[in-house]
């Protein structure tokens, strides 16, 4: 054999191997090489395919590592729309699904009513398209029948096979065989809160499936494969017996190298679903994964064309969710902490209880008036509830448990941090400390909220060091940050050289914020991002905004009086004009930019509300989607809204939408509008 073709061999040997082991490791969990030792093939392979460049292939693992930036992601069109699923919380309304099928199937005279129950995934849904068993592409489901081509993204999941194994099996079909594989793309759990553990706090995510959708969607292919996501399979279709059952295709997933869970049973019958509903209400605690309920399919696919669809669901597969996770334990304490605008928040310390896959010690009780409406006494018994997997709450005390002895807990007539009488506006429920300028928990606040990554974004400036800096007297505003020198700061705790001149580097960098970031983190009470773009579009500097009347003000769109009192209060406290002098002093942006050429005109002249929770997006980069696209964003409902936009779990505002006749679309025509 020539020495090319000896290279040839050993570089399709390393491929197999490689391949082989990665499926041991991040499918089967059985890893038979030391890292080191895969470490070493992978090594040789790159090396191999630098060399001699006519090695490399489509589907060689070194393409995992990513590289690639992406300036856009094209639309493409699936090959079968990709359906949501109808669902139910209700063990009831399963019932009344299999009930329905029978009734269906008997009716067009069919059998096979054999059922299968697996988890559902919290994840993203997307499709692979496989041609000859080579992963030639992977969409998103954007609308269900268009959605962006993530090929490049995808790739790097070491969980999903650049070539389909086994290929000269099942999947050949013809000349040109094309099989299409969908399933979730998945964060686990550790590699969720290692991902957050690297990011400041107002910057984290929420949940594993935001963390996974942003990441989806970054245009760096090499930050994606950074971030360790996973990919769980749940249907193939192509095959060359399109009769193959659900059931036997979830083992040919796994024959062809994919992950489905492995947790999925054959049910004769809805008592067998409902037994394993009940099975794995516990035991998805302990899966490495997020799921939020259980998948119901008909295993016969030959009835799945006879059965059809709804325009939004398939009518031969229904998803079972679990209700939000409850725990109980004990109140220790009520605590009451101070924000930055002075709001008094009452915050119940709890005995650590793990509920859906954390450990959670504390939670909000909002207001004085909530703490009254429950009832709360320290050393009840409560009960906690973790809406959406993600957010707790206390949602009732447990009266029949409640010890002996317990006494309620006084409420503040005072500041907890300065000692100020406290004062409640007229109309509001919540009650506020007064002292803006001498209190130390307020200032912590503004200066926490003038760095973070929507205003000033000033990397390296943590709660810690602001605590330091405020008890000092360093910093009595945001603008007192711009005079620190490097030889005071490395006087302080835990506080080197080469950290004094990271957050000075930060400092400068900070100053090339906009005027818009820079009006957000003053902390104007309820001027937020979106009334910032506003307020710059009409008052081009820092001076024209001053010196703008409170009707010039209620004149700008979406402002209304609420806000345009709040602005001209503020510039009328004393501390206004010192603080933007000094913000000058440092060279700050106080004059708007020129306003950048729109991407599109798709949102021009729309006000636009976002309600319910977004799957690809936070609220923050949707606004500033549409901003780029001529749109404003507005918070409220009213007949002026142009439009609404509603994820997961909308309430209120969407009703109210509804009432008015408002245009309503769903996040995936967002998508498609951007």
């Amino acid at each position: 054999m020539e020495g090319s073709e000896v290279l040839r061999a050993e570089a399709e040997r390393l491929r197999r191997d490689i391949e082989r082991h990665n499926q041991l490791y991040y499918v089967k969990a059985k890893p038979e090489l030391s890292d080191y030792d895969f470490d070493l093939l992978l090594e040789r392979l790159v090396q191999l395919e630098r060399e001699h460049p006519e090695l490399l292939t489509p589907d060689s693992p070194t393409q995992r590592v990513g590289g690639t930036v992406t300036k856009e992601f094209p639309s493409v069109e699936h090959r079968e729309p990709m359906l949501s699923l109808a669902n139910t919380y209700s063990i009831g309304e399963v019932e009344e699904f299999v009930g329905r099928l029978n009734r269906l199937l008997e009716a067009e005279g069919a059998e096979g009513r054999d059922l299968v129950a697996e988890l559902k995934f919290d994840g993203v849904a997307v499709s692979l398209l496989y041609r000859d068993g080579l992963l030639v592409r992977g969409a998103t489901r954007g609308d269900g029948r268009r959605g962006d081509d993530i090929t490049v993204n995808l790739k790097t999941v070491p969980s999903i096979p650049l070539r389909l194994w086994e290929f000269d099996g099942p999947f050949s079909a013809g000349e040109v065989c094309e099989v299409e594989v969908r399933g979730e793309v998945l964060m686990r759990k550790k590699d969720f809160e290692a991902l957050n553990d690297t990011r400041p706090e107002e910057d984290r995510f929420a949940n594993p499936r935001n963390a996974t959708a942003g990441t989806l969607k970054l245009q760096d292919s090499a930050e994606v494969a950074r971030r360790s996501l996973w990919f769980v399979a749940y249907n193939i279709s192509g095959l060359h017996h399109e009769e193959t059952s659900h059931g036997d295709r979830l083992k040919l997933l796994e024959t062809a190298g994919f992950s489905t869970g492995g947790h999925y049973r054959l049910c004769h019958g809805v008592e067998d679903v409902e037994a394993f509903i009940q099975l794995w209400d516990e035991g998805r605690r302990e899966l490495p994964y997020e799921t939020d309920g259980v998948v119901v399919k008909l295993n016969d696919v030959r009835q799945w064309k006879l059965l059809g669809a709804t325009s939004k669901s398939p009518r031969w597969a229904i998803a079972y969710k679990y209700p939000a996770s409850r725990a109980t334990t004990v109140l220790r304490d009520i605590v009451f902490q101070v924000g930055r605008l002075g709001t008094i928040t009452p915050v119940a310390e709890l005995e650590p209880v793990r509920i859906a896959g954390s450990t959670v010690s504390r939670s909000t009780l909002h207001n004085f008036d909530e703490m009254e409406r429950l009832g709360v006494l320290p050393g009840d018994r409560v009960v906690i509830e973790k809406s959406g997997e993600v957010i707790p709450k206390v949602i009732s005390v447990l009266l029949e448990e409640r010890p002996p002895g317990l006494s309620a807990k006084e409420l503040p007539s005072r500041c907890p941090e300065c000692g100020t009488p406290l004062v409640q506006p007229e109309g509001e429920v919540s009650w506020y400390c007064p002292n803006e300028d001498g209190c130390q928990a307020q200032i912590r606040g503004r200066v926490l909220h003038f760095a973070s990554r929507n205003a000033m974004d000033i990397e390296n400036l943590g709660e810690s060091l602001v605590e330091q800096l405020v008890a000092k007297g360093m910093v009595k505003d945001p603008g007192d940050l711009y005079f620190l020198g490097e030889e005071e700061l490395t006087a302080l705790e835990r506080m080197g050289e080469k950290s004094a001149r990271n957050l000075l580097q930060a400092l400068l960098k900070s100053r090339e914020q906009s005027f818009a970031c820079l009006l957000f983190g003053l902390g104007i009470r309820h001027v937020g991002r979106a009334t910032a773009r506003e307020l710059v579009k009409v008052c081009t500097s820092m001076e024209a905004l001053q010196e703008a009347t409170f009707e010039e003000l209620s004149e700008v769109p979406d402002i209304g009086p609420v806000i345009a009192r709040s602005i001209r209060d503020w510039f009328m406290k004393p501390s206004a004009p010192l603080l933007i002098e000094k913000l000058r002093r440092a060279g700050l942006p106080l004059v708007a930019e020129e306003p950048k050429p729109l991407v599109n005109t798709n949102f021009e002249g729309l006000t636009v509300v976002f309600t319910g929770g977004l799957l690809r997006h936070d609220r923050s980069s949707a606004g500033e989607l549409v901003v780029a696209r001529g749109g404003s964003i507005v918070s409220t409902v009213s007949k002026k809204t142009g439009m609404v936009v509603a994820g997961k779990e909308a309430g209120s505002k969407l009703e109210k939408a509804q009432k008015l006749g408002l245009r309503i679309i769903t996040e995936e025509e967002f998508e498609s509008l951007l």
